[in-house]
């Protein structure tokens, strides 16, 4: 009989541990787009780790928890399908939660500050050859529906460096074909201009003078989305992934690349040309040049060629 007692008085207390992680979840949104003025994405990301946490914090309240309970959350985000980088982020997310909760009157003190989080080695990112770039971006053919819009969002993802979500987000009027450039809305909104090549130029401006006004004539209003979809509306980043696999797979590249290969191989291409780091680091929109660095240790052939030139005993 104790086992359906404890069962029953289990389930009030479920409920109110629910009430309370839904209220905190919609009040620390509304205070990251409010008062932070972070990006949707941004955002999505955060309420995604924290129902993590609740999830791990069971019918147990915040503010009973001291820094002896919360040492076990990154151990038990360990143990789940994740990689250290997402623990590590899980827990950034944490801290600010609580950062926030301070700030609101529910805590005394921030807790989640102690929480150590593993360290990370420092990962190569994949990088496509030069060769595997140029099949990807000759991928679309004309039997393909929509293979001009295809292979402009293809061009400008390795032309400009950019993250997917800036590409969907990117507008018409952000474009500026004559002048060879666009502009970008990265992070927290900040906008930095990438010049395009010759290649994006073509590929973009075929598609504005065919294929788009066909899609932008499916919505009313029109979207102001240069990419779009069937209905005329803003290409989602998720079918942009999609149909870079399509095409990866069509041409032999990894299936396993993403569109931040194409970025990755955007600053790994452009270092190994010759272009300087502060250059790269502005055209990616990092915020520090450690960022950038990584891509000085992907392409060891120039480094070789250099060695073979020049020392005595090569």
């Amino acid at each position: 009989m104790a086992p359906k007692r404890i069962r029953k008085n289990l389930k009030p207390r479920r409920e109110t541990a629910d009430r309370e992680a839904s209220r905190w979840s919609e009040d620390f949104a509304n205070y990251l787009r409010s008062e932070c003025h972070l990006a949707v994405n941004t955002v999505e990301a955060y309420s995604r780790d924290l129902n993590r946490f609740f999830l791990w914090l069971g019918t147990r309240r915040i503010q009973q928890l001291r820094v002896n309970d919360l040492v076990g959350y990154p151990g038990w985000l360990a143990e789940q399908p994740l990689a250290p980088k997402s623990v590590t982020r899980h827990v950034a997310s944490l801290r600010v939660f609580f950062r926030y909760l301070q700030l609101e009157g529910a805590l005394t003190d921030n807790q989640a500050e102690l929480l150590a989080t593993p360290k990370l080695w420092q990962r190569v990112p994949q990088v496509l050859s030069v060769k595997q770039v140029s099949d990807l971006l000759n991928a679309p053919r004309r039997a393909d529906p929509w293979w001009m819009r295809d292979r402009a969002l293809l061009e400008l993802l390795y032309a400009s460096g950019c993250r997917v979500s800036e590409l969907a987000s990117l507008g018409v009027r952000d474009v500026h074909l004559k002048e060879r450039y666009c502009i970008y809305h990265g992070k927290g909104d900040k906008q930095r201009i990438v010049p395009l090549g010759g290649n994006a130029v073509e590929a973009v401006q075929q598609y504005l003078e065919s294929e788009r006004e066909e899609l932008a004539a499916r919505r009313e209003p029109p979207s102001q989305r240069l990419i779009l979809s069937p209905r005329g509306a803003g290409l989602r980043r998720e079918r942009i992934w999609e149909l870079l696999k399509r095409y990866a797979a069509r041409v032999g590249v990894p299936t396993e690349i993403s569109p931040h290969s194409l970025r990755h191989s955007f600053a790994t291409h452009l270092l190994a040309g010759g272009a300087d780091l502060r250059q790269v680091q502005e055209m990616l929109g990092h915020a520090s040049i450690a960022t950038t660095q990584i891509y000085t240790h992907v392409d060891h052939t120039r480094l070789k060629q250099v060695h073979e030139a020049f020392h005595p005993r090569a």
